[in-house]
């Protein structure tokens, strides 16, 4: 049987990718197309994909892809034409990085999934095939100009923190499943008012136009590509940044600067600053943002208790790790969540 799986150290293959000197190009995109045998079509996409030498985290469901991957620079036609050759992906929109230094990714990932993005949606009748008016970066300036217009982020409190629109309406959870009902009770009573939904590559605010309209909004619209998208053309057309901060991103690099604005705070001091980190105590590995001065008070760490731990033995801190999943919990950490871990500094 074909290899279809990773079988080297994560340690490994960092090392491999500080050690490449080809350039490599971060690009994410998604499509929402039905797949018949998801599980046949990630094997067969791992094979092709790996051929090609990508990294990256892809995510395959029953409703379509979700993928953030990066690929050598001498590979990018390669890559395109392979993608392409799947007659439901032909022309899809590729969305390149706006800040890359190409270190996002060290290994390739594909999962099958139960969805592309976790909704919470068990309505039978709710369909993607109704959704939500595309807006390229001059339409949105354009409709922006409207006092009476709403526009919603879809992103999670730690993106928004970091950077969002001007005048955009944060909805208050650290998951889209949460996010969708909330989005609808708040804007209740505002259902004529047109809507500009909006996140970082388009997936979340794409479904999030059809859930809108499903649920009675008649004028919704979602930014093509999302803030990836709109950046690109914005510097390409010479149009008003109406973006501000940074944007944040899944990958190692975790943040792409779009403006010089800091509108963020360290959550340890509360001086200005957006660079997000994880608490290097691996038993902990917090997402939270920490200026530089903090960051060498605390030795990268979300609290003196972490601080400690980082100093104790490899071994006493193997076992502090034992049976502790992180995974996406480090994703989901609002202001609110983090301020009894930092208070105890």
């Amino acid at each position: 049987m074909a290899l279809l799986h990773n079988r080297v150290s994560n340690k490994e293959l960092k090392e491999r990718l500080m050690q490449e000197t080809e350039p490599r190009t971060t690009i994410s995109f998604y499509m929402y197309h039905p797949i018949a045998n998801p599980q046949a079509f990630r094997d067969e996409l791992w094979k092709g994909l790996h051929a090609l030498k990508v990294f990256g985290r892809i995510y395959v469901a029953h409703e379509g892809i979700n993928a953030q991957i990066s690929v050598p620079v001498s590979n990018f036609d390669a890559l395109r034409q392979y993608l392409y050759s799947y007659e439901w992906m032909n022309g899809m929109r590729l969305n390149i990085a706006v800040e890359d230094d190409g270190k996002s990714f060290w290994v390739l990932r594909i999962k099958v999934r139960e969805k592309i993005v976790a909704d919470g949606i068990d309505d039978p009748n709710f369909s993607m095939e109704r959704k939500g008016k595309y807006l390229k970066a001059k339409e949105v300036n354009e409709l922006m100009q409207n006092p009476d217009v709403l526009v919603i982020d879809m992103r999670n409190h730690y993106e928004y923190e970091v950077g969002h629109f001007d005048n955009a309406i944060e909805i208050p959870s650290d998951t889209f499943r949460e996010q969708l009902p909330m989005a609808v009770d708040m804007m209740k009573g505002r259902e004529d008012k047109p809507v500009i939904m909006y996140c970082t590559g388009g997936i979340r605010c794409e479904k999030a136009s059809a859930y809108m309209l499903h649920r009675g909004f008649k004028n919704v619209f979602h930014i093509e590509g999302g803030i990836i998208n709109y950046v690109h053309q914005v510097k390409e057309q010479g149009l008003e940044q109406k973006f501000i901060g940074k944007n944040f991103v899944f990958d190692n690099r975790l943040g792409e600067r779009v403006t010089e604005d800091v509108i963020a705070k360290c959550h340890q001091c509360g001086q200005p600053a957006d660079t997000h980190t994880n608490c290097a105590n691996d038993a902990c590995h917090l997402l939270f943002i920490q200026c530089d001065a903090c960051k060498a008070t605390y030795e990268g760490c979300c609290s003196t208790a972490c601080q400690e731990v980082i100093h104790l033995p490899e071994e006493a801190q193997k076992e502090l790790r034992k049976g502790k999943d992180n995974g996406a919990h480090i994703f989901s950490k609002s202001r609110e969540r983090l301020r009894p871990r930092l208070d105890d500094r």
